[in-house]
C-alpha cells in the first residue's frame, strides 16, 4: 500500500460529484484543498465527520481552502447525503477505489477485531501547487476536523 508523504505530488484525479459533474484536482490549482476519504455516506461516524467539515467550510474557504469528500458511494447516494445533512462542498464518487488506492486510503485494516480490506479513513491537505502538505491516515471521525483546523493554523 502506498502512503503519501509531505512534499509528494498529490495524485491527480477526475471523479464525478453528487450531481454527476466531473471534478479534477487540477481544476483547483492555485488553492489549497482538504481531501478526505470516508467509508460510507449516511453512517454515524461518516456523518459526524462530514458535518464537522460542513460546519468549518466557510472559514476554510475564507482561508483559500476547498473541501472535497470522497467515498465509494454512487452519485445518487451522495446527493441524498448532501441534501439530508446540508453539506455545502462536493462529494466525489470513487466506486472502483482507484483514487483511494492512489492516496493509500484503501487497504487492510482492523474492524471489530478482524482484518478486512476497505477504506482507511484519511485526510490530505494539498497545497496550491498540488503537493501534499499533510497526510493523515487512520483518523477518527470525532474531533478530526478540529485537528485539521489546528494543522492549518485556523484555531
Amino acid at each position: 500500500m502506498t502512503r503519501l508523504e509531505p512534499g509528494a505530488l498529490a495524485p491527480d484525479f477526475t471523479l464525478d460529484d453528487q450531481d454527476g459533474a466531473a471534478v479534477s484536482l487540477t481544476q483547483l490549482r492555485g488553492r489549497r484543498v482538504v481531501l478526505f476519504f470516508y467509508p460510507a455516506a449516511m453512517t454515524p461516524g461518516c456523518t459526524r465527520e462530514a458535518c464537522d467539515f460542513r460546519d468549518s467550510v466557510e472559514s476554510l474557504r475564507a482561508a483559500g481552502i476547498d473541501v472535497l469528500g470522497v467515498s465509494r458511494d454512487d452519485a445518487a447516494k451522495l446527493q441524498r447525503f448532501r441534501e439530508q445533512e446540508g453539506l455545502t462542498y462536493p462529494l466525489l464518487s470513487d466506486p472502483d477505489h482507484a483514487v483511494h488506492d492512489a492516496y493509500g486510503a484503501w487497504g487492510e485494516k482492523m474492524n471489530y477485531g478482524k482484518t478486512v480490506e476497505g477504506v482507511i479513513r484519511s485526510t490530505f491537505v494539498i497545497d496550491a501547487d498540488g503537493r501534499i502538505e499533510h497526510a493523515l491516515y487512520n483518523v477518527k471521525a470525532t474531533g478530526h476536523v478540529a485537528r485539521v483546523r489546528a494543522l492549518l493554523g485556523l484555531d
